[in-house]
């Protein structure tokens, strides 16, 4: 590699600018970004971006599920790009730095090398992946997933929201449902930079996390239907309670996920009363249940339990108790080469760093099914985010920005 590319850094400024200029895109009065998938802040930020990449000189595409790919050409177009990139839609009260860090990152990383005059040897390729959150639409990360495989274009067309739009129906209403089929863009690896989500980066006072693995996620839709009774003159034996049943399920949940530590977590983060009233005991209660561990055979010990559990609760109480699993994801072990290729970069930069698992899931754990793929995490602030209180600073994000620059110089040559 030159002495150029060695000692090349990102413009800092000009990455920050980036992500408060984007942060318009669905702002809140408290600071983050409500920006969900497929909705008007979505497009906004989804015509910022593509607008920004065709200014860096790439070629943009749009697949069917909405995802944005940019290519810069490199020397050997017979190579597979590198892949690098995220996601720009957030949670219902996210933050500025989930996902979008990681494609703004992206797109710094050509902005620079172009203002450098560098050119790779195999292209590279920056991705905006659609509706990673899968906070309005599920599973998660859906379009990686349907890039992978393991989800057709068709089923994750048809899946709807809570108010019954589909996914088909959500990117004609943005114009986002693109001309090119899913998988049109190969890849021969993938990248991809993102706050840590997590306490552990700043409370260890390192600048770089290497993540060598993930956790295994197991997503539930459950329903609990009971018997809606006054609530005054049905006795305490007599009443077969929803809402009481769901909450010996959470109780349970938390003292399995416990069971099973340190490395299980497991969360009830929605549940709806059908027909609420004040004085009505709860008859039906929708619910969804979100497990995760990095060991695989922790995932199918949560599994069991959670339904021995489940079915006794639900046998006492005299009430009827469905759950669906609508997504498993096995624990992600990246790439050992791309993995020493962050490491190295982060070294040869002086950046402290340190292994780590991802609590989270993220598109490259999908990816990583298919392709080599790796992660940069950088420190976030009290280790928050999914919070419009979600911080981080601006010389981590460079930080974290120059070190996926660098690991992708490793990774595509730079040209003679």
């Amino acid at each position: 590699m030159s002495r150029a590319a060695t000692n090349l850094q990102i413009d800092s400024a000009r990455l920050w600018g980036s992500i408060h200029e984007t942060a318009q895109f669905g702002g809140t009065a408290k600071g983050g970004v409500r920006r969900l998938t497929l909705s008007s802040e979505d497009k906004q930020v989804r015509d910022w971006f593509r607008k920004a990449c065709e200014n860096a000189g790439l070629e943009v595409h749009v697949d069917a599920l909405g995802s944005q790919f940019g290519l810069r050409k490199g020397r050997d177009m017979s190579k597979l790009p590198v892949g690098i990139g995220s996601h720009l839609d957030t949670q219902p009260t996210g933050g500025k730095y989930d996902g979008i860090l990681g494609t703004l990152g992206a797109l710094e990383v050509i902005r620079t090398l172009n203002d450098a005059g560098i050119e790779t040897e195999a292209p590279i390729c920056i991705v905006n992946w659609t509706n990673e959150e899968g906070s309005r639409f599920a599973p998660a990360m859906m379009a990686s997933a349907a890039y992978v495989g393991d989800f057709t274009t068709d089923d994750i067309l048809s899946r709807k929201d809570i108010d019954g739009t589909t996914v088909g129906q959500a990117l004609d209403s943005i114009g986002y449902r693109g001309d090119k089929p899913v998988g049109f863009q190969k890849l021969g690896c993938f990248v991809e930079l993102h706050i840590e989500q997590g306490p552990i980066l700043e409370a260890e006072g390192k600048t770089i996390g290497v993540v060598d693995s993930g956790q295994g996620v197991l997503w539930y839709d459950g329903k609990i239907s009971g018997f809606e009774s006054h609530a005054g003159s049905t006795p305490m034996p007599l009443r077969r309670d929803a809402l009481a049943t769901l909450s010996e399920i959470v109780l349970a949940m938390e003292a399995i996920a416990k069971k099973h530590g340190p490395n299980a977590v497991g969360t009830i983060g929605e549940a709806v009363i059908a027909n609420p009233s004040r004085n009505v005991i709860p008859g039906e209660i929708a619910f969804t249940m979100d497990c995760r561990s990095a060991d695989g055979a922790v995932m199918d010990a949560l599994d069991r339990d959670l339904r021995t559990a489940i079915a006794e609760i639900a046998a006492r109480r005299k009430v009827d108790v469905k759950i669906d699993l609508v997504w498993r994801k096995p624990p992600t072990h990246f790439d050992p080469k791309l993995i020493a290729a962050v490491e190295n970069a982060a070294k040869t930069l002086g950046y402290s760093s340190r292994r780590i698992t991802s609590g989270a899931g993220h598109d490259a754990c999908n990816l990583n099914t298919i392709m080599p793929a790796a992660m940069v995490f950088v420190p976030c602030k009290d280790g928050i985010s999914h919070n419009e209180l979600e911080d981080a600073t601006q010389g981590d994000c460079a930080a974290g920005t120059n070190v996926l620059m660098h690991t992708v110089l490793a990774i595509a040559g730079v040209a003679s």
